[in-house]
């Protein structure tokens, strides 16, 4: 068996919730890569490596990404201890990487050309998927007592389209684009948002705070919204560290790295 230390795992997305998922990876030895959107609309920005597409870099924790042009650039990247963040949404650097893993954490909730023949460990995270026909394995990601757990037969649970409740807050802690058009932004993530303050307007529109609470996400400042797109998070929770990754996507992320070493022990055994 090869070392760890030499196995490749492409991650498509690289939000929040795959930031997590590359931050175990990354800490267990592996080679991690991104593939990413040319504009990807993370809300959650500051613990999103795929800010790294906008500015060239990212920094999440101990993780930092760097966009490079092309697969051959992986190296060293990897050899700066840092990972490599690619626009190649479609997964068409795969042939070039060739990679031992693929993960899916996208949490798209559609398979966008996910299948068990990209690597020899294919794992997807979130609904949209079935273990074995779309990936070896499927992660579950919704909130509760099986978050994170690993499903070799089956999907994870079907998305209710209504985030978790905190502090009796669910579908008013999203707030979403009111119209299309480009975002502008009256705060910022990480403050403290008064009810009814503005947060952010789309053209002639304002969207004001339903609570007071921390604005914890905020999408990218100018980027073109579409109407009734999740555009920002607001969290009654007042000491909300919004720079670290969080507790949803820890799980989520060890249930990914549980998963690949398991498969990659079993196959790699006579």
């Amino acid at each position: 068996m090869k070392p760890l230390s030499q196995d490749v795992v492409a991650v498509r997305g690289g939000g929040d919730i795959a930031t997590g998922v590359i931050q175990k990876l990354f800490r267990a030895g592996l080679k991690v890569v991104i593939l990413e959107r040319r504009r990807p609309t993370a809300i959650r920005r500051t613990v999103a490596l795929s800010e790294a597409a906008y500015d060239g870099w990212a920094k999440v924790e101990d993780l930092t990404a760097r966009l490079t042009a092309e697969a051959a650039g992986c190296l060293p990247v990897w050899a700066r201890d840092e990972i490599p963040l690619l626009i190649d949404p479609d997964g068409g650097s795969l042939k070039s990487l060739a990679p031992d893993g693929v993960v899916d954490a996208t949490l798209a909730k559609i398979n966008q050309g996910l299948h068990p023949g990209l690597a020899k460990i294919v794992i997807a995270c979130g609904p949209g998927f079935t273990a074995p026909v779309d990936a070896h394995a499927v992660i579950e990601t919704w909130r509760g007592p099986e978050l994170g757990r690993v499903i070799f037969q089956g999907r994870a649970r079907q998305d209710t389209g209504q985030p978790a409740e905190i502090k009796g807050r669910s579908l008013e802690r999203v707030l979403r684009a009111p119209q299309g058009g480009p975002i502008r932004h009256h705060r910022q993530i990480g403050e403290m948002v008064e009810a009814g303050e503005p947060v952010f307007s789309v053209g002639d529109l304002l969207v004001r705070a339903p609570f007071t609470g921390l604005l914890r996400g905020l999408i990218r400042e100018g980027l073109e919204v579409t109407p009734g797109l999740k555009t920002a998070d607001l969290d009654p929770r007042l000491d909300v560290d919004c720079r670290a990754i969080s507790d949803k996507a820890r799980a989520i992320g060890g249930g990914v790295l549980e998963t690949y070493l398991f498969l990659r022990k079993n196959r790699d055994e006579p």
